[in-house]
């Protein structure tokens, strides 16, 4: 949560603006102040890596932890600008360390995130000599910041957002190249950085000496305070911002591309994405080609859990379909669909507006349920064999569908009608009462249960007959 205030002084050349913003929405806001550029989720980020409660500026929250590292350095003889460095990488959120150093506490290994997508320009493409010094101040920072640590971490993140400024697909060999080129760099001079420092202090606790360790964390608040938009080597699963704009990746992607505003915009209308899918077996190749340059990796990812389903296939902009309007058991409804442009199914809805709000807020919702099932891969035939014969009111004679003529429910009418005009299916059994639906004296009961009714213990046995669908010849 942020809250704009008010423009404030200038700190290392950037102007600055100070806000209240909240680590999350249950905790109280603080006064924040950073550089003006940043977004909000920066702001909420300082908020949770600032120690203390009260008002916490970058200046004053990285001066914290910068000090005391630049002080041993110069104790230890080390010439190199450390403190200028470290300002100059966070202003450029090029890198950071992890929240335990913000706070001055000293974990047993420490870390510092480096942001892929920041050591990049459209004019001169990846800047390597800068990432590979960045990595050497990472080691050598987070050995002076916490002493006695036996390991230190040097962690890469946003992949994704270079990977996409540079123009490559993320499922491409030549992505994988850049990772790979890009994790064993990261390796090669962590290993050197850290080597170089126990070479200077000598042996460490327990006798062990300090080392370097390479990895892939999951993200925290250092990556927001960075920019970051892809924790490690993920994907961009989506263009989109949660507020609806374009994320820096999917606008670096269009510019490397050469594709205009103008031209994506035609492209989604007229159903082609200018952005390609990527599936999980991508993530998971990813994940193969840079994990043997890398000390510590996340879990990797099941490429064959997702196969069922699939990944999401975009429905195009302008779809065709049609729109039944019927009646069952003297309620009416209207059925809308969405078609791909092959003539699939590709989403429904389902408008009632004369039930009540609950009712129909549970259909809608259904049906948004089933349009992302057959988005992702689900089969018609596996909805329609779930629903039809499901019993609840309203039920009984479909009116305005001469293709079905009776209902156990209005879900029932829905995937009956859905077999015929999408699967061909004609020779569903027809719509009846169940045998066994009787009262405790014996009486036939006929009524179908009401949503979110409930049978009495000597109420009428709703059973629902097992349903063989058959292709019609």
């Amino acid at each position: 949560m942020t809250i704009m205030l008010e423009k404030t002084r200038m700190w290392q050349g950037v102007r600055m603006r100070r806000m209240a913003a909240a680590p999350d929405p249950d905790s109280a806001p603080r006064a924040v102040t950073l550089p003006a550029s940043w977004d909000d989720a920066a702001a909420a980020a300082l908020a949770a890596l600032a120690p203390g409660a009260g008002p916490a500026t970058l200046a004053t929250a990285a001066d914290a932890w910068i000090r005391p590292i630049a002080d041993r350095a110069r104790r230890a003889g080390i010439e190199t600008p450390l403190a200028q460095r470290l300002h100059a990488l966070l202003l450029a959120r090029r890198g950071a360390p992890t929240a335990p150093v913000w706070r001055g506490e000293a974990p047993p290994c420490p870390g510092f995130v480096l942001n892929l997508a920041a050591f990049h320009d459209t004019e001169h493409g990846v800047d390597t000599q800068a990432f590979i010094e960045a990595v050497d101040i990472a080691a050598t920072a987070l050995t002076l910041a916490v002493p006695s640590a036996q390991r230190i971490a040097v962690c890469m993140a946003d992949l994704a957002g270079l990977l996409a400024a540079l123009g490559l697909d993320y499922d491409s060999d030549a992505a994988r190249q850049v990772a790979t080129a890009l994790a064993a760099a990261l390796r090669k001079h962590a290993d050197a950085a850290s080597a170089a420092m126990a070479e200077r202090f000598g042996a460490v606790v327990d006798g062990r000496r300090h080392s370097a360790t390479t990895a892939i964390t999951a993200p925290g608040p250092a990556e927001a305070l960075l920019g970051v938009e892809t924790g490690g080597i993920a994907p961009a699963f989506s263009p989109l911002h949660d507020d609806g704009t374009l994320t820096r990746a999917a606008r670096g992607f269009l510019a490397a591309r050469g594709i205009t505003a103008e031209a994506a915009l035609a492209a989604t209308i007229a159903g082609r994405s200018p952005f390609p899918a990527v599936p999980t077996a991508a993530h998971a190749a990813m994940h193969d080609a840079v994990a043997a340059h890398l000390h510590v990796m996340p879990v990797r990812p099941d490429a064959t859990a997702a196969e069922p389903a699939g990944e999401r296939r975009d429905l195009p902009a302008r779809r065709a379909g049609y729109t039944q309007k019927a009646a069952v058991g003297g309620h009416k409804l209207f059925l809308r669909t969405g078609e791909y442009a092959d003539g699939k199914l590709g989403e429904i809805f389902i408008g009632m507006h004369k039930e009540g709000p609950a009712f129909r807020g549970l259909m809608d919702n259904f049906a948004i349920a089933v349009s992302l099932g057959l988005q992702h891969g689900v089969p018609l035939d596996a909805f329609v064999e779930a629903f039809t014969f499901t019993r609840f009111g309203p039920a009984g004679t479909v009116e305005g569908d001469p293709a079905v003529a009776r209902a156990t429910s209005l879900l029932d009418y829905v995937f009956r009608n859905l077999a015929v005009n999408y699967l061909g299916k004609t020779d569903l059994p027809e719509a009846e009462d169940e045998d066994g639906d009787t009262l405790g004296d014996g009486v036939r009961d006929r009524a179908p249960l009401l949503p979110l009714d409930l049978p009495r213990e000597d109420g009428p046995r709703q059973r629902r007959r097992a349903l063989r669908l058959v292709a019609k010849g």
